[in-house]
């Protein structure tokens, strides 16, 4: 597990979650999407991950597609964040309830599963983790493996959101013009710098600064680095700003 985070039950390691992959509060997702352009310029296409999912997964585990199972649909735009008690009806149906212990993963980035875990905390559930390196370590450790879906029963789900963790364009156009305020660009620094229209427009938020999100795990194990090291990556791209 990183180490020194302050929310340290947010991310568990391949071996706890092996060890209590039998507990029966236990829910465990498979969160992977592909993001995939067909050249540097053209704009990506979203693919759901559940294919390989279906080959592949942590047993017991369920897929979570992000745009199908909890995106706004009626929204122009992909990825939207359903309204607050859409979205806790949206949780419930995968089977989450108040007395789950929900542990999220992916394949290749851990973006998939920590843009989820924030999305539960969103909605005011807390007891949510990220697999440190995902599917990558869960493999790498020859852990157990199923094939086919899985789904749990719908539950509950009685949390109350809250507000503030996620902002829309109006925010982001007030914090430009504050000196108070940190833009933080986590896309790779191609992107960051213009040499892509790989997300249908090139360019970056005016004033923002690029801390990369794959900066941020180790590119052998697909773990997340420590805090410290990590802490000196994000104050790096603050002051190149």
């Amino acid at each position: 597990m990183a180490e020194n985070y302050r929310d340290a039950d947010s991310i568990v390691s391949a071996q706890w979650l092996h060890a209590h992959i039998d507990d029966a509060n236990l829910r465990v997702f498979d969160c992977t999407m592909y993001l995939v352009a067909d050249t540097d310029d053209s704009p990506y296409r979203v693919i759901s991950g559940r294919e390989d999912y279906l080959l592949g997964h942590i047993p017991g585990a369920g897929h979570i597609d992000l745009q199908n199972d909890l995106s706004d649909p009626d929204s122009p735009f992909r990825f939207t964040l359903p309204q607050a008690d859409d979205l806790l009806d949206k949780l419930a149906a995968l089977g989450i309830e108040d007395q789950s212990r929900v542990v999220l993963y992916s394949r290749g980035s851990l973006q998939w599963a920590t843009r989820v875990w924030w999305m539960l905390r969103s909605a005011g559930f807390d007891s949510a983790a990220v697999l440190d390196g995902g599917w990558q370590q869960w493999r790498d450790q020859d852990r157990p493996v199923a094939t086919g879906g899985h789904r749990y029963e719908a539950a509950r789900l009685a949390t109350h959101s809250r507000s503030g963790l996620f902002c829309d364009r109006h925010a982001v156009q007030r914090a430009v013009d504050d000196s108070d305020t940190v833009v933080i660009n986590a896309l790779s620094a191609q992107l960051h710098q213009g040499l892509s229209a790989r997300y249908g427009r090139a360019g970056r938020i005016p004033g923002s600064v690029n801390v990369a999100a794959s900066a941020l795990q180790d590119t052998e194990t697909g773990k997340l680095l420590d805090a410290k090291p990590a802490r000196r990556i994000v104050q790096s791209g603050w002051r190149r700003a």
